[in-house]
């Protein structure tokens, strides 16, 4: 199937020049930091040496400083303003990616109804390293798709209109999970539902480095010397860092940073890796991305939704199949924190959740409140 990309660029722009694109330069910039040399890097991206030393020279003429430090024989190391170019450059991604992914998608599934009058399996659902996997073996599927990320709630509201065919949502496993489910029982119980296990992954502490404010839990964010980076209002993580603060006696208003916050875990990372923030709640896979220290606080259930079979499209169906192959568990299992064993596996409600969906009429095979 047609599938557009569209990527962030950025350039630099100063007073009487024209502007200078940095995309090559920054992956220059990365191939160098990850050699240690400027003649690996060069080869590591099918560059000449002449060519690359160029565009190194040329970058350092437009910033007004150097991006690298050559020493004979030692190889080369980036200067600070160097590393923070590519820090700069992982932030953009981090923050922007999900909803560029979205548009993609959005163009994509409308080129695929022009050209070929396929109607895509709709999906919404909450961001994850996971859904990014699936995102990618959808890609290279023959299957049309529409993947748009929204918050847990917004994706199951979505569903109970009928305006997607899967939605993917979280929900924490232990003590929390019946809070955590609340804000969804109207949008769950509005009718039959068929629950598909996309993955279990890790939620918990990301800190810098050595953790050096020490670090261990939820009830030191209470001392109020981290600052603190947060998530978006809506998001299911945000329902979550709630629920752990009120159960840790947390005042918020004591959190330095509790009102600053990003739409991702992978941004949220990010900030915290710049040195803005000191702690952030997340999963293992962007803290390790983003080379933070990760502390455990729970698991949780990643789900997708959607209808029972016979209200469902048909090409619904492989979906589910790509969701119970081999490939897409392979994939998430090489993310950390994840853990793939019963991807594909589909749950009523009731199974799902026997406390708050345990008393449900059976219809067809399927579940709904009483």
């Amino acid at each position: 199937m047609l599938r557009i990309h569209v990527r962030p660029e950025w350039s630099l722009q100063r007073p009487g020049r024209e502007a200078f694109a940095l995309p090559q330069v920054i992956r220059l910039c990365a191939a160098v930091q990850d050699s240690g040399s400027l003649s690996a890097a060069a080869r590591q991206l099918g560059l000449s040496y002449r060519h690359a030393w160029g565009l190194i020279r040329e970058a350092e003429q437009a910033f007004g400083a150097p991006l690298m430090l050559m020493e004979r024989g030692r190889g080369g190391t980036l200067t600070r303003l160097g590393e923070v170019l590519l820090w700069a450059d992982r932030r953009i991604a981090a923050r922007l990616s999900p909803a560029l992914d979205s548009l993609s998608s959005e163009l994509s599934a409308e080129m695929e109804r022009v050209l070929s009058h396929a109607a895509p399996v709709r999906i919404q659902a909450s961001h994850g390293f996971a859904v990014q996997a699936l995102r990618e073996c959808l890609a290279e599927s023959a299957q049309p798709f529409d993947l748009r990320y929204t918050s847990s709630a917004e994706a199951l509201s979505a569903l109970a209109r009928q305006e997607c065919d899967l939605a993917g949502f979280h929900i924490p496993q232990g003590s929390l999970q019946t809070a955590a489910l609340s804000p969804y029982l109207d949008a769950l119980g509005s009718r039959p539902l068929r629950l598909v296990n996309l993955a279990t992954r890790s939620q918990g502490l990301m800190v810098p480095p050595g953790n050096p404010l020490a670090i261990r839990g939820i009830s030191d964010l209470a001392r109020g010397s981290a600052r603190f980076v947060n998530r978006q209002p809506g998001s299911g993580t945000r329902l979550l860092i709630d629920l752990l603060l009120a159960q840790h006696g947390v005042d918020r208003a004591r959190m330095p940073g509790y009102e600053v916050w990003e739409y991702t875990h992978a941004a949220v990372a990010a900030y915290i890796a710049s040195g803005m923030a000191d702690v952030g709640i997340g999963i293992e896979t962007a803290a390790r991305r983003f080379n933070l220290e990760f502390l455990p606080l729970l698991t949780e259930r990643y789900f997708l939704a959607c209808l029972p079979e016979p209200e469902c499209p048909p090409a619904l169906a492989s979906v589910l199949d790509l969701l119970a192959a081999e490939d897409l568990r392979r994939r998430i299992a090489e993310l950390p924190g994840y853990d793939p064993v019963a991807c594909g596996t589909q749950l009523s409600l009731a199974e799902a959740f026997p406390e708050s969906f345990g008393t449900v009429e059976r219809n067809g095979g399927e579940t709904a409140l009483n």
